[in-house]
């Protein structure tokens, strides 16, 4: 039992002797009970305070928590009981003076009764009402992947000039990672827009012009294997640095517009991206999928480009770095212009803030 250092020793003997014969109150209860400083004459004098708890329909509340915390003068720690199956509870043996009640159960507002004791005096709160609380707080988050789903689906309603695709930015600084299926569908969207036929064929239609790759010969033929070559360059450029290798690598192939700040981070910013991908993780990762995809791609299109317009080893990693000063102005364009020239940018909430 602790040593409560009171000055009335003999009252303290007698508790013990109590405690260990089994008689009264628990003891824990009976040594929290303050006793008078010696500051007027009725040290020694105690009091008690009952009464009875019920709901505003007059129902009896039973296993509520009351506690008892007397005038601060009196160092002394807070007393609990809870209420019997009539609802009643009750405090003997306490000091006269200023004293506060809490009542508190689940499923219950906090009420409070405070008041003031005399020597001796039986105080009754009377009936005390609990209030019935029905507000519950709770946080839905909705997992990762289906905020990334709905967010996808926003961005592939992104189209400059309402006629473009712009699938691979991003309005939301936070938007959680793509998961392996969302990065395919996105490159295979991609891949399969309208407007990539068109402009895959507009640019075979200027080589077959300017007689780009020879090798493929003029008329009708020709123009079939240009376009073939440049939707293959699309295709399988999409698919290495837009799912396969971000899904092998754990990157994200998105661009993550900033919008803030000043012009010259801004611009520092869109460059380093050019080289630098958000991972899965969250954190900026060296941009391993973007780059050996290109790499990769290039590789790949000397199997159907003529003989004598195959790049060596050199070469493609000569085109992977113009690729990289293109991606850097492309993220320029995407920082400053792009989104201007979008209407109606859909509206993002921000995932799990």
């Amino acid at each position: 039992m602790p040593d409560d250092r009171r000055r009335n020793a003999t009252f303290s003997l007698i508790l013990i002797l109590l405690a260990l014969l089994g008689g009264g109150a628990p003891l824990c209860a009976q040594v929290n009970v303050p006793v008078a400083d010696g500051s007027g004459s009725s040290e020694g004098v105690t009091a008690s305070i009952h009464g009875v708890v019920t709901s505003k329909d007059g129902e009896l509340y039973q296993g509520v928590r009351v506690t008892l915390a007397a005038d601060a003068q009196h160092a002394t720690a807070e007393r609990a009981v809870t209420t019997d199956s009539d609802g009643v509870f009750n405090f003997a043996g306490v000091l006269a003076g200023a004293f506060k009640l809490t009542f508190w159960a689940n499923g219950f507002g906090l009420k409070t009764v405070e008041g003031k004791l005399d020597p001796g005096q039986s105080y009754d709160a009377q009936t005390v009402v609990l209030p019935v609380t029905l507000t519950t707080n709770v946080v839905v988050r909705a997992p990762q992947a289906d905020i990334a789903l709905e967010q996808v689906n926003l961005e592939e309603k992104q189209r400059v000039l309402g006629v473009i695709p712009n699938y691979y930015v991003t309005y939301v600084p936070d938007a959680p990672p793509l998961t392996a299926r969302q990065k395919y569908g996105m490159a295979w969207k991609t891949s399969i827009d309208p407007v990539t036929w068109l402009v895959t064929g507009a640019i075979a239609g200027v080589q077959q012009a300017d007689n780009t790759f020879s090798g493929y010969g003029q008329g009708a033929q020709g123009y079939a294997k240009r376009y073939a070559a440049n939707y293959a360059d699309q295709f399988i450029g999409a698919f290495l640095g837009g799912a396969v290798l971000p899904v092998a690598f754990k990157q994200d192939p998105r661009y993550f517009y900033k919008g803030t700040g000043t012009v010259r981070s801004r611009i520092l910013y869109a460059i380093e991206a050019a080289v630098i991908c958000k991972g899965d993780n969250g954190h900026s990762q060296f941009d391993y999928s973007g780059i050996l995809g290109s790499l990769a791609a290039g590789g790949i299109s000397n199997l159907y480009y003529p003989a004598a317009n195959r790049d060596d080893v050199g070469l493609m990693f000569e085109e992977t770095g113009y690729g990289i000063a293109g991606s850097a102005v492309g993220n320029l364009f995407q920082e400053f212009v792009v989104r201007k020239l979008t209407p109606r940018v859909p509206h993002y909430e921000p995932s799990g803030k």
